[in-house]
C-alpha cells in the first residue's frame, strides 16, 4: 500500500506454431507490457487479412450493421477456414453491392430520359420555325432549379425565362437578336447548359412517353428487389457478420504484434514487465496454453542490467478500489512516479474531494454533482461512456460540497430551506443559529472568516508537509540519502519550513519574537540548502564540487535560498485561495438568492428560471473553475515537492477493437 507496485521482467521463448494463441492470451489478459521492438515485416498473409479486413469494414457500412465499441464475447482467432469463410461472405456482400449498383444507376438513367421527355412534351411548335424568328434569341438547357430566381434578376428585363417539365430543370430563355451574347453569358454564370433539339423537333408523342413511365416503374421495381434482397441477408447475417469481422480484426492485430518482434526460423522472443504477483499466474497459463512448449525466464527489476545503468524505467502501476483509482489520471497527466516510490493518489484523491467541497458548498448543487457521477458510473448513456472512470470523482466531490453545504446551509442558493436544520444541529451546542458556517462578510462574522481562512492555510501546511515528506522518503528509497538531506524538498528544506512555520504562529498567537537560538536554528538547515549542490555531487560521486567552479557555485547557492524563501511562502499562501472562492460561491449564491425575491420569490414563475439559470452558471462555469483551482493545488503546491523525475507509466499489451 502507497507503493507502486513490484514488477518483474519476464521473457518468453515462444515455437512458431504456438505465438498466435500466445499473444492472443497476453492481449486478452492485459497485464503485461512488451518491451522493445525489432521493426515491421510483412508477408502475403498479412496483406491477405489486411485486405479481407477492409473489405468486410466496407461491406459493414453498407449493409448498415452497427459496429460495436469493443469485443463481442467468445471472440477469438479465426479457426481452420474460417478465413475462406469470412472471404466468401464479403464476396457475397460485394455481389448484392455491385447489383444494387448497377440497377440504382439504370434507374437514374431511364428517369433521366423520362423527366427530359416530360420537359418538352408541351412543345408543340417546331424549334426550327421558333429560331426563325428573325427578332428572338432562343436557349433551351438544363438549369439548376435554386439559380431560376437569380438568373432572372440578373438578366431583368432583357431576357425571358420560361420553366419546363414538372421538375423545372430544364428552361426556354428567350431574349432580342441584339442581347444574345449577354444571354448567353450571363447563363453560363448560373450553370446553364444548353440542349442539343433536333430542328423538327415538335415534342414527345405520348407513345414514348407512356414507355419510358413503364420502364421507370419496372426499373424501380428491379431496385426494390435487390435492396430488398439485402435488407433480407442483412437481417439473416448480422450477428456472424460482426463476429467474422472481429475474428478477422484480432488476427490482424495479432499479426502486427509479430512483426515487431525478433524471431527465427522458429522462435520467437518476448519479453516484457508484469506485476510480481500475476508472474506466477502467467506461467502456469502459458505452460498449459502450448503444452509445455515454452521457455520462461524471470528477473527482478534490480537484476535488469538496462534499469541498473539507468537506461530504462520500470514502468509504474498502481492498484486501488474503484474511487481512488478514478483520480488516477490526474497522477499520470502531471507526469509518473519513479517505481519504488510512495503512491499519492490516496492522498490527492482525499485532499481533491476536500478543497473542492470547501470552495463549492451546496446541498443541491452537491447532489446534481453526485447524481451526475452515478449517472457516468452506470456507463449507460453512449456519449458518456468514455468518461465513466470519473464517475467516482464526481460522486465524492459532490458529497463533500453536499456536506459543506450542510455548514453553510445553502440548498440550490436559497438561504433559508436549511434554516430549521441549521437550528436543530446549533441548538445541542448552544444558541441556535440560521447557519453552522456563516460565510456572507458581516460585522459578526469577519472573526470567525479569519479563523475559516487560518482553516485553509493550516490545511496548506498539511499538504505542503505531506508533499516534502514524500520527496524525502523517495530519495532515500531510491538511494539518494544526499539529496534527501540537503535538498530543498529534503530534511533541510522541511525543517526550515516547519521550524519558520512555528515561530510565525508564536509570535501571531504570544507576539514572543525569536530568541537568537531559533534564530540559528532556523538558518542551519538554509546552509545545508546553500552548498546542496557541491555536497550532493561529492558524497553521489559525479566529480567535481564545484562543477562550474567556486564563484558560480555561489551564485547558485543564493539563487537556491531565494528560491526557498519564495516557494514556500507563495506555497502556503496560495491555500488561502481556497477561503477566497468559498467565500465567493456564498456571495454568488446570495445574489441568485436575492434577485429570486425581488421577482416575487422562489415559488413565482420568475423566481423559477432565475433560480434554474443562476444555479446553472453556478455549476457549470464556478464548478469548472474550483475543479482547476483545486489541480493548480496539487500541482503546484503538492506534486512539485517530490516530482523530481518522471519515471514510466505502466501500459499493458492488449488488443483494442477501435483504434
Amino acid at each position: 500500500m502507497f507503493r507502486t507496485t513490484k514488477m518483474k521482467l519476464i521473457e518468453l521463448m515462444i515455437l512458431r506454431q504456438d505465438i498466435d494463441r500466445v499473444l492472443e492470451y497476453l492481449g486478452t489478459r492485459a497485464d503485461f507490457e512488451i518491451r522493445g521492438s525489432a521493426g515491421e515485416r510483412r508477408d502475403g498473409e498479412d496483406e491477405r487479412l489486411l485486405a479481407l479486413l477492409a473489405r468486410l469494414q466496407t461491406g459493414r457500412a453498407y449493409l448498415g450493421i452497427p459496429d460495436p465499441n469493443g469485443w463481442e464475447a467468445g471472440i477469438g482467432l479465426p479457426e481452420s477456414g474460417q478465413v475462406e469463410e469470412a472471404e466468401s461472405l464479403a464476396e457475397r456482400v460485394e455481389d448484392i453491392r455491385e447489383r444494387e449498383r448497377i440497377a440504382r444507376e439504370f434507374r437514374d438513367r431511364v428517369t433521366d430520359a423520362r423527366d427530359e421527355a416530360r420537359a418538352f412534351a408541351n412543345l408543340k411548335v417546331s424549334f426550327s420555325e421558333l429560331e426563325h424568328l428573325t427578332f428572338l434569341a432562343l436557349r433551351i438547357g438544363r438549369l439548376d432549379p435554386a439559380e431560376l430566381e437569380n438568373a432572372r434578376a440578373a438578366l431583368g428585363d432583357r431576357a425571358v425565362l420560361v420553366p419546363l417539365g414538372e421538375d423545372k430543370t430544364r428552361v426556354l430563355a428567350a431574349s432580342s437578336r441584339k442581347g444574345r451574347f449577354a444571354l448567353d453569358s450571363e447563363l453560363k454564370k448560373f450553370g446553364f447548359v444548353a440542349l442539343e433539339i433536333p430542328e423538327e423537333f415538335t415534342g414527345v408523342p405520348d407513345e414514348i412517353l407512356a414507355e419510358l413511365e413503364r420502364e421507370v416503374a419496372a426499373a424501380e421495381e428491379a431496385l426494390a428487389e435487390v435492396v430488398d434482397e439485402r435488407m433480407r441477408f442483412t437481417a439473416s447475417v448480422a450477428r456472424e457478420y460482426v463476429a467474422t469481422l472481429q475474428r478477422i480484426t484480432l488476427a490482424t492485430r495479432v499479426r502486427q504484434v509479430r512483426q515487431g518482434l525478433e524471431s527465427t526460423e522458429m522462435v520467437f522472443r518476448v519479453s516484457g514487465w508484469i506485476p510480481a504477483s500475476e508472474s506466477g499466474h502467467l506461467m502456469l497459463e502459458l505452460d498449459n496454453l502450448t503444452e509445455g512448449r515454452v521457455a520462461i525466464r524471470i528477473w527482478s527489476p534490480d537484476e535488469v542490467e538496462g534499469v541498473r545503468s539507468g537506461v530504462e524505467k520500470v514502468p509504474v502501476r498502481y492498484r486501488h478500489g474503484p474511487v481512488v483509482r478514478s483520480f488516477e489520471r490526474m497522477i499520470f497527466s502531471y507526469g509518473a512516479p519513479l517505481y519504488g516510490t510512495i503512491d499519492p493518489t490516496p492522498i490527492v484523491a482525499f485532499f481533491f474531494t476536500l478543497l473542492f467541497g470547501i470552495m463549492f458548498g451546496d446541498v443541491g448543487q452537491g447532489l446534481f454533482f453526485a447524481l451526475f457521477g452515478v449517472l457516468l458510473s452506470l456507463d449507460k448513456v453512449r456519449g458518456l461512456r468514455k468518461w465513466a472512470h470519473f464517475g467516482p470523482v464526481f460522486i465524492a466531490i459532490g458529497l463533500s460540497s453536499m456536506v459543506m453545504g450542510i455548514l453553510t446551509g445553502e440548498f440550490f442558493a436559497n438561504g433559508e430551506l436549511l434554516a430549521p436544520l441549521s437550528r436543530a444541529i446549533t441548538g445541542y451546542f448552544g444558541e441556535p443559529r440560521d447557519r453552522i458556517l456563516e460565510m456572507m462578510p458581516s460585522k459578526d462574522s469577519l472573526g470567525k472568516l479569519m479563523i475559516f481562512f487560518g482553516f485553509t492555510l493550516s490545511i496548506g501546511f498539511i499538504i505542503n508537509s505531506l508533499g516534502l515528506a514524500i520527496n524525502i522518503v523517495n530519495q532515500f528509497s531510491l538511494g539518494r540519502p544526499a539529496r534527501a538531506v540537503f535538498g530543498k524538498t529534503g530534511v533541510c528544506g522541511a525543517s526550515f519550513f516547519w521550524f519558520g512555520v512555528f515561530l510565525a504562529l508564536r509570535f501571531a498567537v504570544a507576539g514572543s519574537a525569536p530568541l537568537p537560538l531559533e534564530w540559528a536554528l532556523l538558518a542551519l538547515p538554509l546552509v545545508g540548502i546553500f552548498f546542496s549542490e557541491p555536497i550532493v555531487r561529492r558524497l553521489e560521486g559525479h566529480g567535481r564540487a564545484f562543477e562550474n567552479g567556486f564563484f558560480i557555485g555561489i551564485i547558485e547557492g543564493i539563487v537556491e535560498l531565494l528560491e526557498v524563501f519564495s516557494t514556500f511562502f507563495s506555497n502556503s499562501v496560495s491555500f488561502l485561495r481556497v477561503g477566497a472562492f468559498a467565500l465567493s460561491h456564498a456571495v454568488l449564491s446570495f445574489i441568485v438568492f436575492t434577485m429570486t425575491d425581488l421577482v416575487g420569490g422562489s415559488l413565482s414563475a420568475g423566481g423559477i428560471v432565475i433560480a434554474i439559470v443562476g444555479n446553472a452558471i453556478i455549476i457549470v462555469l464556478e464548478g469548472l473553475i474550483v475543479a482547476i483551482q483545486v489541480v493548480r493545488l496539487q500541482y503546484y503546491e503538492f506534486f512539485s515537492k517530490f516530482f523530481t523525475e518522471t519515471g514510466k507509466e505502466f501500459k499493458p499489451f492488449r488488443f483494442t477493437y477501435k483504434g
